[in-house]
């Protein structure tokens, strides 16, 4: 991870920022010794979050299907 001083980043900030992205993190030191971390933060939405599809059917037509999927094949109606 990259170190530049304060007066770099402020000059520097959007390549920064891109450097940050890329590379996982930057670090800007100050005078007076002290260390800050500059990172992206990622999007905090679960990665099970789906788009609702609308399948223009109604409740008891998908229970339907569903029952029909587990039906054994085997059963005489």
């Amino acid at each position: 991870m990259q170190e530049y001083t304060y007066s770099e980043a402020r000059q520097r900030l959007a390549d920064l920022l891109e450097l940050a992205q890329r590379e996982g993190g930057v670090r800007i030191r100050r005078r007076d010794g002290s260390v800050f971390l500059i990172s992206q933060v990622l999007p905090s939405g679960s990665p099970l979050d789906v788009v609702p599809v609308d399948l223009q059917m109604t409740r008891d037509e998908i229970l339907a299907f569903i029952r029909e999927g587990h039906r054994d094949p085997y059963q005489i109606d």
